[in-house]
């Protein structure tokens, strides 16, 4: 059980000076230069990360390679890559809090959410890949019985992956556990508003046997060492986690340079769709109001687009909007907060104006939209349910990012299926009916990589997560996600 006391020691804990994590050991940036890090808590700096610069991520990737090459992880018995990241495992396990309160410092996520979905989450992932390594097996083709045909998993080679700052040990732990249970080397670049959990994992990762060079960090701007890894030759793989215009970016850096494999992982505006015959009317509105405002709606699978069938309407609403005015919003290390803080200034100035956006072109504020708590400094905002949405209205096709629900009403099955499939995303959905032949029906026609039934959310490491359309390519989670990190390779061999 957490414990207040514990959470809010570590809240004053001197986090200092941060470098990259290169070879084994902290770095400094070869510029010398800072950023400073801002805690959407109350708006103040408590740390520096070192500002990397493209001969910074040169650098890394050249040692990763160094590893990858001399084989001291791609080439380890899988046995042993197996207990060092069990190893690892335990390691985060031992440090949840502090990992968990180190990112809420960096990012805002309310507490009880960030020590399961990160710390422990990222926990569980490496063990889940861990336990996968001496489980996978390559194939015997059906041949004549003169030939042999084998089809091996090879390690890739160097992983590039770029993760976002909502949820970054959690979303890190997706591509970092796959990566280096292939035995690939890697270079993660975190996002430079949320690197400090992930610079810690790698000392954990060290201090559990991890070679040096296999696993590096560098932080600093997306513009510069991101780009820099995106357009590295010794590259093999890249992988990010982030929005739609950065995955462009990264395409056209992987064209320019070796054409190495991109797996993206994009935005979402996902509909969440609740029809008249829902089992449970009241606690779809539960579920769905979580589904929108934890952690601030600052989740890539959120439920942003309700859509609710007309002979439900106003009652629906009206429970959305008394789960949303219920929610305790504020300091996100506080364990009696539901919801914590925005994660940036410009984060939160957005989302407001989506709030104004969606007024002008004709929506309802129904409770919420506007900036709280402003007098601790911090990043906060009310809940907000915005009505009369129409499926053209900017705020049901652009990803919001903040605790901003948008609600259009449909008709019938056809309608809620086209207003579903209406945007550039097709991330995930929620469809809530007790008719189990409209639900396969659902699940046929949505285009989109995950559909909940009677829930939202709360998928686990067994199934994938990832997108159609705009959403991306790459898939997360699941024995599926070692195909992004391997090479198949054929030997066809004449008896």
């Amino acid at each position: 059980m957490l414990d207040q006391t514990a959470i809010d020691a570590l809240r004053h804990e001197t986090v200092g000076d941060q470098g990259h994590f290169c070879d084994g050991k902290s770095v400094a940036s070869k510029s010398g230069e800072t950023l400073d890090v801002i805690s959407p808590i109350d708006g103040k700096r408590f740390a520096n990360l070192a500002a990397g610069t493209p001969e910074d991520m040169d650098e890394a990737v050249a040692s990763a390679r160094r590893a990858f090459e001399d084989g001291r992880w791609s080439k380890a018995a899988p046995s042993h890559r197996k207990k060092v990241l069990l190893r690892l495992a335990d390691l985060i396990e031992r440090d949840a809090l502090k990992l968990a309160v180190l990112g809420i410092r960096d990012n805002g996520t309310e507490i009880n959410m960030a020590y399961k979905a990160e710390a422990l989450s990222a926990a569980a992932t490496f063990r889940y890949y861990a336990e996968a390594i001496d489980k996978v097996y390559g194939q015997i083709a059906p041949t004549a019985e003169n030939v042999l045909g084998l089809v091996h998993h090879a390690p890739v080679g160097v992983v590039g992956a770029i993760v976002p700052w909502n949820f970054p040990l959690m979303i890190g732990a997706w591509k970092i556990a796959p990566a280096l249970a292939a035995g690939n080397s890697l270079v993660l670049k975190p996002a430079e508003s949320a690197s400090l959990s992930l610079l810690k994992v790698a000392e954990l990762a060290s201090e559990a046997g991890l070679p040096d060079g296999v696993f590096n960090v560098v932080t600093g701007a997306g513009a510069v060492v991101g780009e820099a890894l995106a357009l590295s030759m010794e590259v093999d793989v890249l992988v990010f986690t982030g929005s739609g215009a950065t995955g462009r970016r990264l395409l056209n850096y992987a064209a320019a340079s070796n054409l190495k494999r991109c797996y993206l992982e994009l935005g979402g505006k996902s509909p969440n769709i609740v029809f008249s015959d829902a089992p449970d009317l009241a606690q779809a509105a539960k579920v769905s109001a979580a589904g929108i405002f934890r952690n601030s709606g600052q989740v890539c699978v959120a439920g942003s687009r309700l859509l609710v069938q007309e002979d439900i309407l106003d009652d629906f609403v009206a429970e959305i909007c008394l789960h949303a005015e219920a929610f305790r919003v504020g300091d996100p290390l506080d364990l009696n907060t539901q919801i914590g803080a925005v994660h940036s200034l410009p984060q939160l100035e957005a989302d407001l104006q989506f709030v104004v956006t969606a007024e002008s072109e004709g929506a309802e504020r129904r409770t919420g939209g506007s900036r709280i708590l402003q007098e601790t400094g911090g990043y906060y905002m009310q809940p907000t349910v915005m009505t009369n949405v129409k499926p053209t209205d900017t705020i049901a096709q652009q990803e919001v990012f903040g605790p901003v629900l948008a609600v259009t009403a449909f008709q019938d099955e056809a309608d809620a299926i086209r207003i579903a499939n209406s945007t550039q995303y097709g991330l995930a959905a929620g469809v809530w009916t007790a008719n189990l032949s409209r639900a396969h029906r659902m699940i046929s026609e949505i285009r989109s990589g995950v559909i909940h039934v009677n829930t939202y959310g709360g998928s686990d490491l067994t199934v994938p997560l990832g997108g159609v359309k705009q959403s991306g390519n790459g898939h997360d989670k699941s024995l599926h996600a070692l195909d992004k990190y391997v090479d198949m390779k054929t030997a066809w061999i004449q008896l």
